[in-house]
C-alpha cells in the first residue's frame, strides 16, 4: 500500500496548482510525452486510444448525416492562400512556411496547412458544375500546424489532430441548415460520449472565424472555472465561393455561387475530458471513450485457482466491454493506483475468498464505491454499471457548471464576480464591439457565445447601460 500512496501523492492537488495538476496527469497517465520540437507532443498509445474512440464515434455520426471522408495535401501554395484576404489575415501570425526542398529554394513558398479551406475551395471549383453536383459533404481527418507561443498538451499545441468538415450547397438556407446540424452533432457527441455538458450559441463578430459569415460554438466549463471552446461550426456564405469562383448552373440555366460551411473538433477534447472529470488521483474517463472499461485485478494470484477464475471472467466479459486482466507480479495496491491514475471506469477484484463465495468486488472509479456482485450476475451488472457511470458523470458535470454560472446585471458586479467566483457569467450586451473590448480589458473575460436559449437578465447592457440586444455567456478561457 506504500507504493499506492506514493503514486497518488505524485499528482499535484488541483486546488493547489491546477495547471501543474493537469500536466502531472497527462504525463503520469501516459497520455503524452514532449517532442524535441517546441510546442509539439507525442501522443502515447493510451492517449491515442482515447482519440480513436472519439474519432470512431464522430466519424460514424458524420457518415450517418451523409458525409464522406477525403484527404487534402498538407502544403498550400502562398498564391492559393492569398485568394481569400480576410481568411489569410486571420491566420498570418500562426502560419509555418516551407521555403526549401533539400538544397533547392522553392519558387513559391508553401504553407503547412493551418486549416484547409483554400484547398477544398480550389477542388470544389473544379468538380462542381451544376445543381446536380450539390451538395458536396466532405470531411477530412488530419493534423494541422499553427505556431503557438504558449503551449499545453492537447489544449494548445503547434501541431494537433482534428477533423475538418467542408461542404458546399446550392442555397444559403441549405448552408445554414448544415452549419447548425453539425453543431448539434458536436453537442450530442460531447454530452452522450464525453459526458461534457455544453452551451450552444453564436460567436460575436469579434470572435467569429476569419472569413466566415457566422460562427457557432459549443462552450464547456472546466473544473477550474475556465471556459473551453469544444467545437465550432462556420457558415461561410458565398465569401469563399466568390474568391475561388465556385459556381454552378441552377435548374433554370443561370450561374450561381455555392454557399459553404466548415466545422471542426480537435484533440483538445481529451484536454476537456481531463479538466471536467479528473480528480487528485488522476483521470476519470467516461466509459464510452475509455480504452479499458474494466480491469481485472487478481488478489493473492499465486494461490490455486485465482488466475484461472480471472481468465474465465475475462473471457465472459470481453464480449461485452473493453477489458484488461493485469496478472503482473506488482502488488494489488500498486495496480489499484495505476488504473485509478488511468481513469479506468471499473475495477474487478477477485481473490480466494471471493471464489469460495461465488462473488467478486466491483469498484467504481468515479465515486470510489465498492459493490459485492454474484459471479452469476456479473455480465448484467457490469453493463448496467457502466451505463450508470456514464450517466452520472454527465449529471455531475452539469451540476458543477450550473452552480458555477452567475447572472450579473452591472459592470461592478461583473468585475467582482469574475475575480471571486471562477465560472461562466451571464450578462446582457448591447451588441457593440466597444463594450466587448472594455469588458475584456477590465476583466480578461471574453464573450464565449450568444446562446440560442436566451434569458432576459435585465433590459440594459452590463457595460454601457444602453438597451440590450442579447444575453451573452462570458468567461476566462483556455
Amino acid at each position: 500500500m506504500t507504493k499506492n500512496k506514493k503514486m497518488v501523492e505524485a499528482i499535484t492537488s488541483m486546488d493547489e496548482d491546477f495547471a501543474q495538476w493537469y500536466t502531472d496527469i497527462v504525463k503520469k497517465a501516459e497520455l503524452v510525452d514532449y517532442a524535441s520540437v517546441k510546442g509539439c507532443m507525442i501522443i502515447r498509445p493510451y492517449g491515442y486510444a482515447i482519440w480513436e474512440n472519439i474519432q470512431k464515434d464522430l466519424d460514424a455520426r458524420f457518415k450517418e448525416t451523409g458525409h464522406e471522408n477525403v484527404y487534402m495535401p498538407m502544403f498550400i501554395p502562398e498564391s492559393l492562400l492569398q485568394k481569400e484576404k480576410e481568411h489569410v489575415e486571420g491566420f498570418a501570425p500562426e502560419v509555418a512556411w516551407v521555403t526549401h526542398f533539400g538544397e533547392e529554394k522553392l519558387t513559391e513558398k508553401l504553407c503547412v496547412r493551418p486549416t484547409s479551406e483554400t484547398l477544398f475551395c480550389e477542388h470544389y471549383s473544379k468538380i462542381v458544375q451544376s445543381y446536380n453536383d450539390l451538395p458536396k459533404l466532405y470531411n477530412q481527418w488530419c493534423s494541422v500546424v499553427r505556431c503557438e507561443k504558449t503551449t499545453r498538451p492537447f489544449l494548445r499545441t503547434t501541431e494537433f489532430l482534428w477533423q475538418e468538415g467542408h461542404t458546399v450547397h446550392a442555397t444559403a438556407e441549405d448552408a445554414q441548415e448544415e452549419t447548425i446540424r453539425m453543431l448539434n452533432v458536436y453537442a450530442a457527441h460531447c454530452e452522450e460520449i464525453l459526458a461534457i455538458p455544453v452551451v450552444k450559441g453564436q460567436k460575436t463578430e469579434k470572435e467569429k472565424f476569419a472569413g466566415a459569415k457566422a460562427t457557432y460554438t459549443i462552450e464547456s466549463l472546466m473544473h477550474d472555472g475556465k471556459a473551453l471552446q469544444t467545437g465550432t461550426s462556420h457558415n461561410f456564405g458565398d465569401n469563399f465561393a466568390k474568391a475561388f469562383n465556385i459556381q454552378y448552373t441552377d435548374n433554370t440555366g443561370k450561374l450561381q455561387y455555392v454557399h459553404e460551411t466548415s466545422w471542426g473538433m480537435t484533440t483538445r477534447l481529451i484536454g476537456a475530458v481531463i479538466m471536467v472529470h479528473g480528480d487528485d488521483n488522476g483521470l476519470v474517463l467516461p466509459p464510452k471513450i475509455a480504452p479499458i472499461q474494466l480491469v481485472i485485478v487478481p488478489i493473492a494470484q499465486h494461490k490455486e485457482g485465482v488466475l484461472e477464475k480471472a481468465e474465465e471472467l475475462k473471457g465472459r466479459l470481453s464480449k461485452l466491454v473493453r477489458i484488461k486482466l493485469d496478472s503482473s507480479n506488482k502488488m494489488p495496491g500498486w495496480k489499484f493506483a495505476e488504473y485509478e491514475m488511468k481513469g479506468v471506469p471499473l475495477r474487478l477484484e477477485i481473490g480466494p475468498k471471493d471464489i469460495e463465495n461465488n462473488q467478486c468486488i466491483l469498484a467504481r472509479r468515479d465515486t470510489g464505491e465498492k459493490l459485492t456482485v454474484a459471479l452469476d450476475e456479473i455480465e448484467t451488472v457490469v453493463v448496467q454499471l457502466l451505463e450508470t457511470i456514464q450517466k452520472d458523470m454527465l449529471e455531475r458535470a452539469k451540476e458543477n457548471r450550473d452552480k458555477n454560472t452567475f447572472p450579473v446585471r452591472t459592470l461592478e458586479e461583473f468585475v467582482n464576480t469574475i475575480e471571486t467566483k471562477p465560472g461562466f457569467i451571464k450578462a446582457m450586451w448591447c451588441g457593440e464591439r466597444e463594450c466587448e473590448d472594455k469588458i475584456k480589458e477590465l476583466t480578461s473575460a471574453t464573450s464565449r457565445c450568444i446562446p440560442f436559449e436566451q434569458q432576459k437578465i435585465s433590459d440594459t447592457c452590463v457595460c454601457c447601460g444602453k438597451p440590450a440586444k442579447h444575453m451573452v455567456y462570458w468567461g476566462k478561457a483556455y
